[in-house]
């Protein structure tokens, strides 16, 4: 393939793409009707210049036959009147009438031939305009309505890409990742407070013990006695050395926890 072919072929295909973008189906459309009425229009006068060209064929077969019928009847005359000669001519003059007369009458019965074909392509026009009007309103308004649709489809394609619907979305990430840290805080410091009652819960049962055991010292100097055993045996004196041994034990104990 030369150079210019893939030129020229470049250049149709650009042209014809451009042409297309340009396209309005409405526009189109209506213009499509118009062409086919002017068509229409043509057609019609051609049929009517070959009716008016069959009846002036018919109207010249006839004068011809007419011709023919009254040379014939002259050579008639002539024959009975002993004019031979004359008779003769007159015969001449009918016979070129006559063949002329048979030559209309051939292109008249060609001429139906045409007219009645003329005449069937002017109602198949007729019908297909008559179609195509039908039509062209509902291509356009399925024109309009695709129209319609597809510039909804760009508008809803557009609104991810959309600057101020982006930074509204962004927002509202930033919302939630704020709610979600203050409730990640809030559960945090709930721990946290739940996490010092339960340690003072449990602490005050060694403070309790603590209160009874000053309790007890407080009673007596030398000793304190202790609950009975359940065996209701005799139990030794705590010495209070012991005891105040133990209760820095306890101090000690209590202070590590």
């Amino acid at each position: 393939m030369g150079f210019f072919d893939r030129l020229s072929r470049l250049v149709r295909a650009n042209a014809n793409a451009a042409v297309s973008s340009m396209e309005d189906p409405s526009k189109i459309l209506d213009q499509s009707v118009a062409d086919m009425q002017a068509d229409l229009v043509k057609l019609r006068q051609a049929v009517a210049l070959a009716i008016a060209s069959q009846k002036r064929l018919t109207s010249q077969a006839e004068q011809a036959a007419a011709q023919s019928k009254t040379w014939y009847e002259r050579a008639e005359l002539a024959l009975k009147k002993g004019e031979e000669s004359l008779a003769r001519e007159a015969l001449t003059r009918r016979k070129t009438f006559q063949e002329t007369a048979t030559s209309l009458t051939a292109q008249v019965q060609a001429q139906d031939g045409q007219v009645e074909s003329l005449k069937k392509s002017l109602v198949a026009l007729e019908g297909k305009i008559a179609e195509a009007k039908t039509k062209k309103d509902m291509l356009k308004a399925r024109a309009q309505a695709a129209k319609a649709q597809q510039q909804l489809q760009s508008a809803v394609g557009s609104i991810g890409t959309n600057s101020a619907m982006a930074a509204f979305e962004r927002m509202e990430e930033k919302v939630e990742a704020l709610e979600a840290t203050g409730q990640a805080a809030a559960e945090l410091a709930g721990t946290d407070l739940e996490s010092q009652f339960a340690a003072l819960e449990s602490g005050g049962g060694v403070d309790d013990d603590l209160e009874a055991l000053r309790a007890q010292l407080k009673g007596g100097p030398e000793a304190v006695a202790l609950p009975a055993s359940e065996s209701s045996e005799a139990v030794k004196p705590v010495q209070v050395e012991e005891v105040d041994a133990e209760l820095e034990d306890l101090k000690r104990s209590i202070d590590k926890l």
